[in-house]
């Protein structure tokens, strides 16, 4: 059972107000008032003077199951939504992969679900692992990106990209989970929260990017209709029922899509963390681990508990993860 081990994050510090950044959107003063009083973006994190890589390997640093496992990272999967982010010659990924001392592992990118490719790269991480048979090895999800121009800055309608970054340790099992060797406080025991069930849909007759105006009006229908449908697919391939998930971990699109969402499947909105949206804005693929990196820190998940990732990217694809919470742990002494 695909496990994450941990989870890392990096959220820039800096802050831009997005009516600072209204010119260069060409956002005019009403489409700037929806954006603040009906999508409730406030601001984005930005990292001026930062490169992709910079940003990348400060999420893998984050991540305290990696230092000491080098050598047993076998795969190192970038998820972007935007196919091209450096110049002929610049290979972020494989940058960042040489700085943490990964240069063994094998190295490639995802993009083929846009902003839910970090789900899509989890589950292909824990499929690889699993085929592998390496019962130690682990995989690496590094995700987020740099928002380099108003066109990938803006989603127009809808919401402003954010720089945040995350890293996701994988392993094929809870048991692989389990570092190797041994702490001052005993032997390691096997910990992560394992991934009970992965769904997916994509909608290829709205792969145009931006939508012509024909099919804006019905992708706006079945975005609420099909993002419900896929939830609760995975919900119930986990076997379990939408009031039992402590926790959702939501892409940070705006709070308008989710009150919607939330009131199509009856799920109370004060179970999906939204407290980034106003601070960070949409960070591509990191939003829902940049969620549980702070879940983790507030204490809002508990031992046992199940919660759900959810993330959509444009194209369309429509994808939710339902895991059960298990933190690090080590072992008292005998």
């Amino acid at each position: 059972m695909t496990t994450l081990v941990d989870v890392g994050a990096h959220v820039p510090a800096t802050r831009v107000p997005i009516r600072d950044l209204a010119d260069e959107l060409g956002l005019d003063h009403l489409e700037l008032g929806v954006f603040e009083r009906f999508f409730g973006l406030r601001e984005v994190c930005t990292a001026p003077g930062e490169s992709l890589t910079d940003l990348l390997v400060a999420a893998a640093r984050a991540v305290p199951g990696l230092a000491g496992n080098e050598h047993r990272v076998r795969y190192v999967l970038g998820a972007r939504t935007i196919a091209t982010v450096a110049p002929v010659g610049v290979n972020p990924l494989h940058d960042a992969a040489d700085r943490l001392g990964l240069d063994h592992a094998v190295v490639w990118t995802l993009t083929q679900h846009a902003c839910a490719s970090a789900l899509l790269a989890v589950d292909v991480a824990g499929r690889l692992l699993a085929a592998d048979g390496d019962p130690d090895a682990l995989a690496l999800v590094l995700t987020g990106e740099k928002a380099f121009s108003p066109g990938s800055r803006l989603i127009e309608g809808t919401t402003i990209m954010g720089e945040g970054t995350a890293a996701v340790l994988v392993a094929a099992s809870v048991l692989a989970a389990a570092p190797t060797g041994t702490s001052a406080a005993g032997p390691a025991r096997a910990a992560g929260s394992p991934v009970l069930s992965y769904a997916t849909r994509t909608l290829g007759e709205y792969h145009q990017v931006p939508l012509p105006e024909d099919l804006a009006g019905p992708f706006g229908v079945a975005y609420t209709e099909v993002l419900a449908e896929v939830v609760v697919e995975a919900v119930e391939r986990a076997g379990l029922t939408l009031d039992d998930l402590a926790l959702v971990l939501p892409h940070n699109v705006n709070r308008v899509s989710w009150r919607r969402l939330c009131s199509r499947l009856g799920l109370p909105i004060a179970r999906v963390r939204l407290d980034d949206v106003p601070v960070t804005g949409h960070c591509f693929g990191a939003d829902s681990f940049i969620g549980y990196a702070a879940a983790r820190a507030e204490g809002r998940l508990r031992p046992g508990d199940p919660f759900l990732m959810v993330a959509v990217g444009l194209g369309a694809t429509f994808s939710a993860m339902v895991l059960r919470y298990a933190p690090h742990e080590t072992e008292e002494p005998a």
